[in-house]
């Protein structure tokens, strides 16, 4: 193996050396373990053209290196194109990372300065981010559905020299901005050439031509994304994440290299979100959430670069289920919302189905809630009923469904990002799929609490992961955390960042929780949540909420009651369940508020209020509610990218109807 130490000052050499002959060591024993699992020398000693084996420090793009080097032929992605499956090796994976690294070299990135993306989730968004992190620049995700507005702040806020805009409808969004608002934007970036084309911009480049220019600059200046590799450092920022802004404007988080390695070793560890068992090359994940958001990142880029399996990305969010069918993932992770849909929708093709299939079913799901309820008061493992149960209910009912709601071969599935009704994980965890809630934020690096196989409690976000520091405050009840993977702090906002940390330096989330059994945690609410009645009531929202949105009949609620006498609810139907009630019941419709004022839903609605409230205290119960006369809408301002509620925008936007609910 030919190493070559020209690029590199003559004081670092010797300390290179040495390091060079611990990675030579390290490949003997990489070599001997893959010859004795059945591999062949070439596999192992493979490389790609112009790469070398010295990062000092861990990255993901280093990650992304060693696995192109060690499974060059093993598939890394896979995407949909005209209805076929396209596949990138690993060496293909890297080949492309590399390129777009020179080309970033080439257009002058220097350390520290911040890519952004802004685009469905798609191979050119992963290869973007490695190559990035790999020249050391700074990786900003935006939301596909960022508006205009959304966009200008982002890219302001960060100073994007270059900003990769997927086609024609982000890069219009981009193009609407005065240029002179965004002086530090060199390059707009587009891949989707229809429409774009015929700009008149100098900006634009087509990603095509992007790669050419890195191919160009890699053979006049082979070393050079080597080099910059070698000199990463484990403060560098290796992204900004941007939180939901639920409260005010976005704030971005910054994430270094060492944030994320720290997350890597607790997320896919023997003691991560799996337990003992940990994900192989020969796993598959779907990726179809926003890779903006840190939960995605990890599941998908993330785990690809540590545990080298495929990550396939899903046509849209509106094919997730089709493409669930087609791949079968056995490692998935879902927000709550996604979970709520797939229970939904079961329900629905149930309804719908024949009367044999329709008492198939009937009797399946009363299996799968004795099994589920064993389940879960067994931490999570079967018992002699239910393994029994599952025997009679898998091969006739469990097995088919699994297999149309593309979770067959599902061995671990998670839920965070937000609340989740304990209903919904109970069904999931009947019909056989292993569905563990997990907490964290992007501030922490999404390490803080986590389920385990045969260590799970239901209605809990599980236990904190060995070896960090975690404390629920005494007297505010809040949750905070103290370990490497906590972020630097906000961009260009050291005010805010202050305002996150204690005095004595733990992580303050704005999450109330509590201990349970003293091992487990619970999550109570987000503290500027929690409503205090007019009586001097403590009541926690999201367990309403999540209580109400369990029915497959609602999609949003909003409990209201700050100050107030009692509780009251906005609630927002499931149009396509809903409609699908009206249908079967013969209520003719036109729109989503016309068939909200329809007196029969509202009664139906009604009857998912009573059954809520039989579960809370009096004080809890929600005396009136009102429909919410549209569907919420990101670009509306009602819901985050991340489509959490913005209280305080709905309850403005919504003022007449929650007074009259007080008048």
């Amino acid at each position: 193996m030919k190493v070559s130490l020209q690029f590199l000052p003559d004081n670092k050499k010797e300390e290179i050396f040495y390091y060079g002959l611990v990675r030579l060591i390290d490949y003997y024993y990489l070599l001997t373990s893959y010859i004795c699992r059945g591999g062949t020398m070439t596999a192992v000693l493979a490389e790609p053209e112009n790469t070398s084996a010295f990062s000092r420090v861990e990255t993901v793009a280093s990650l992304a290196q060693e696995w192109a080097k060690l499974r060059p032929n093993q598939i890394a992605l896979r995407e949909k194109d005209f209805g076929i499956w396209q596949e990138y090796s690993w060496a293909k994976t890297w080949d492309l990372i590399v390129d777009a690294a020179h080309a970033l070299l080439a257009l002058n990135i220097e350390p520290g300065d911040r890519v952004s993306i802004q685009s469905e989730d798609r191979p050119e968004w992963v290869i973007l981010d490695l190559a990035a992190v790999a020249v050391r620049g700074v990786t900003v995700g935006l939301y596909p559905t960022n508006p205009t507005a959304e966009v200008e702040y982002l890219l302001t806020d960060c100073g994007s020299s270059i900003h990769f805009a997927e086609d024609q409808e982000q890069v219009d969004r981009v193009l609407e901005i005065e240029p002179s608002v965004l002086p530090d934007l060199k390059h707009i970036l587009y891949t989707e050439p229809r429409g774009v084309v015929s700009y008149d911009d100098d900006r634009l480049l087509y990603w095509e031509d992007f790669l050419e220019i890195g191919r160009n600059h890699r053979k006049e200046y082979g070393g050079a994304v080597d080099k910059r590799m070698a000199e990463a450092q484990g403060d560098d920022v290796m992204t900004l994440v941007y939180t939901s802004g639920t409260t005010g404007p976005p704030k971005g988080a910054m994430l270094t290299n060492d944030n994320v390695a720290f997350a890597l070793t607790r997320l896919t560890g023997e003691n991560g979100l799996r337990g003992k068992r940990k994900p192989t090359p020969n796993d598959l994940v779907l990726t179809y959430l926003p890779l903006c958001h840190v939960a995605e990142r990890i599941f998908s880029t993330w785990h690809l670069v540590s545990c080298g399996l495929t990550l396939n990305f899903a046509e849209s969010i509106d094919t997730v289920q089709i493409n669930l069918r087609e791949i079968q993932p056995t490692i998935f992770f879902a927000v709550p919302r996604i979970w709520e849909r797939m229970h939904a929708s079961v329900m629905i093709k149930g309804n719908d189905a024949s009367f044999f299939k329709r008492a198939l079913l009937k009797f399946g799901l009363k299996l799968a809630s004795i099994i589920g309820k064993e389940k879960v008061g067994n931490n999570g493992k079967h018992t002699v009923k239910s393994w029994l149960l599952n025997l009679i209910g898998y091969p006739i009912i469990f097995r088919p469904l699994l297999e149309r709601i593309g979770l067959r071969r599902c061995w671990h599935a998670g839920s965070g990002a937000a609340p989740i009704s304990p209903e919904i994980l109970e069904f999931f965890m009947g019909i056989g799929v292993p569905v563990y809630e997990l907490y964290g934020m992007t501030e922490n690096s999404a390490v803080a609490t986590t389920n385990r196989p045969g260590r799970l409690k239901l209605g809990t976000v599980g236990e904190p992961y060995a070896d960090i520091g975690f404390r629920i405050d005494d007297e505010t009840g809040e949750i905070q955390t103290k370990h490497p993977g906590v972020f630097t702090g906000y961009w260009n906002k050291p005010e805010k960042t202050a305002e996150t940390f204690t005095e004595d330096g733990w992580l303050k989330t704005g999450d109330v929780g509590e201990w349970v059994d003293g091992t487990h945690v619970r999550i109570v609410d987000r503290m500027k949540d929690i409503i205090i009645t007019s009586g001097g009531k403590n009541i926690s929202p999201s367990e309403i909420e999540n209580s109400l949105k369990a029915s497959m009949y609602v999609k949003e609620a909003m409990v209201i009651g700050d100050r107030r006498k009692f509780l009251s609810a906005l609630i927002g139907i499931e149009l396509e369940t809903v409609g699908d009630w009206a249908l079967r019941k013969n209520i003719p419709y036109t729109t989503y508020r016309d068939l909200s004022e329809k007196e029969e839903v509202i009664e139906l609605i009604q009857g998912v209020i009573n059954e809520t409230n039989e579960k809370f205290a009096r004080v809890e119960t929600i005396r009136k509610f009102r429909m919410i006369p549209k569907e919420l809408d990101h670009e509306d301002g009602e819901l985050t990218a991340t489509q959490k509620l913005k209280r305080s925008s709905m309850a403005d936007m919504f003022s007449e109807l929650v007074e009259s609910m007080y008048q």
